[in-house]
């Protein structure tokens, strides 16, 4: 006697509207950089209700970024080709990576932010055990990565207290702590953070196009009893690269 579950995957694929639809619109965006939310009404012949509720929850999951009312393919996409272990790092080269890495001597990531959460898009570097971190959850959320608290201090002060007030209970703490180094990242533009119980030690700071818009944050993270030593080296050359790298980073499409 057959098993009814290998009885359906016997038959074959079998489509889905919701799916079907999510799929379409991705594939839209990604042959038509920039459609507008009529464009993409027209595009699926659907309600633009349920139109608008799809664009909703795919640009919040960061699968699509909206720019000026326009769509584009979302960051989350390349936080899962990373995932995959094949890296892309979006405007910022892997050379760029490759060469803040060999003058610090620690992983190098890059991430950007996806609604509430930091994706790494990108590394460079030997510190295995981070590496397996970003791999195995791409998604972390602001507060517990020196890279969130970097973008999050970059945000405009009503954007900053509206992503804090949403933050829940279990995040108190985090919030705490980030509030008490608010005034030293602003003031320095790096952020820090110790994660792995104490045992790795992480820089970050924002990366910004020539309009001066931040697109992306860039950290170092490497064992703790080698970086705190060498802290201020450290953060002098990654606003050294970081600064360099943005006359050459266009606005984003």
């Amino acid at each position: 006697m057959s098993d009814s579950s290998s009885d359906r995957v016997d038959r074959g694929p079998q489509n889905h509207r919701t799916i079907d639809r999510v799929t379409r619109i991705l594939e839209e965006v990604v042959y038509n950089p920039g459609m507008t939310f009529a464009e993409l009404s027209r595009a699926l012949d659907a309600p633009k209700s349920s139109v608008h509720g799809f664009i909703r929850g795919l640009v919040a999951a960061g699968w699509l970024h909206q720019d000026n009312n326009r769509f584009y393919i979302g960051p989350a996409l390349h936080g899962l080709t990373l995932a995959s272990g094949h890296l892309r790092a979006g405007s910022v080269t892997d050379a760029d990576l490759q060469a803040l890495h060999e003058a610090t001597g620690v992983t190098v990531f890059l991430g950007v932010q996806a609604g509430d959460n930091l994706i790494y898009v990108s590394e460079i570097g030997a510190d295995l055990l981070a590496g397996f971190g970003a791999r195995k959850n791409i998604r972390r959320r602001l507060l517990e990565t020196a890279g969130g608290k970097a973008l999050l201090a970059d945000q405009p002060a009503s954007q900053m207290d509206a992503y804090l007030r949403r933050c829940g209970s279990d995040e108190a703490a985090l919030v705490d702590t980030f509030l008490s180094e608010y005034d030293e990242i602003k003031r320095t533009r790096v952020a820090r953070n110790t994660l792995h119980g104490g045992t790795r030690f992480a820089l970050a700071t924002v990366v910004r196009n020539k309009a001066g818009k931040p697109v992306a944050e860039v950290t170092l993270v490497g064992a703790s009893a080698d970086m705190l030593p060498r802290e201020q080296e450290l953060r002098k050359l990654l606003l050294d690269h970081v600064d360099g790298w943005q006359q050459r980073i266009g606005s984003p499409r």
